[in-house]
């Protein structure tokens, strides 16, 4: 596999490739993006296993048990710790809870204020909220806040096989997480905010991949309500970024960008807020 690097804290390998090029083939090393598998275990059960990054794993962990509904703060957690070089997190939660597998894996289709919701799990329907958030941003800063993420992941310029998620403000970004995984990102972030007790009512998520119903959900789990992308979202995502409150606002590229639901919070500079 070859030397194995460290480039901004993300994992990378090189690896001898055969390139083709302009008729000619040549001998290079390449960067490759690490898959690390990480098994949870929660109270001496073994709760989950997800590839991921190897980097900011606590963050990681305290963001999957928020998004499963196993926590809803930081201090719920009595003791986390990992152990890298067998790829385990071990879980002592303060209440111990009986975990019932069938609740995380079944898909349910649920009916909330008239409306029928759709998830994958059970437990979205306890942990995806809906989203109250008044917070505007205006078009020059989304265009902006872009910039800032995509300057920030020199990892995905290298290895281009990792997905890039920052939460920000109007104004700036705060912390910018890369990972394999598109929801790992998202979960990373959501353990920052945890554990250094991140208001997340007033921010926003701005990402690199696709808007999928399961990025859509991550978002309303965290408690944003604005998500930003440079690429497409998908229909489920908007069904469910309508009904939970959430702004989308995709192909966010150059000087153009479409917003999809909940146009309220992207103000314009010249004509106030758009309707």
């Amino acid at each position: 596999m070859g030397d194995e690097e460290t480039t901004n804290g993300f994992v990378l390998n090189r690896h001898k490739v055969i390139r083709y090029l302009d008729h000619q083939w040549s001998e290079t090393d390449d960067d490759i993006a690490v898959e690390y598998p990480l098994t949870i275990v929660v109270d001496g059960e073994e709760f989950a296993t997800m590839v991921c990054t190897p980097t900011h794993l606590e963050e990681l962990v305290y963001g999957f048990l928020a998004s499963e509904g196993l926590i809803r703060y930081a201090n719920e957690v009595l003791s986390l710790s990992i152990d890298e070089s067998r790829g385990y997190a071990y879980v002592v939660l303060k209440n111990k809870k009986t975990i019932n597998k069938d609740y995380y894996s079944k898909r349910f289709i649920g009916s909330c204020c008239g409306k029928s919701r759709q998830f994958y799990f059970k437990n979205d329907v306890r942990t995806a909220r809906t989203v109250m958030s008044r917070t505007q941003i205006t078009v020059e800063q989304c265009f902006a806040r872009m910039k800032e993420m995509q300057e920030q992941s020199r990892d995905f310029l290298v290895s281009g096989g990792v997905h890039n998620a920052a939460m920000c403000t109007p104004e700036g970004l705060i912390i910018a997480r890369t990972d394999i995984g598109r929801h790992n990102a998202l979960d990373k972030i959501f353990g920052y905010c945890l554990q250094n007790r991140v208001k997340p009512s007033d921010k926003l998520i701005v990402f690199s991949g696709r808007i999928s119903s399961e990025v859509l959900l991550k978002a309303a789990k965290i408690g944003v309500g604005i998500v930003l992308s440079k690429s497409a979202p998908s229909t489920l995502a908007l069904d469910l970024a309508d009904e939970l409150g959430i702004t989308t606002v995709g192909f966010i590229r150059g000087s153009s960008l479409n917003i999809y639901t909940h146009p309220e919070r992207i103000a314009d500079t010249h004509n106030n807020t758009r309707s």
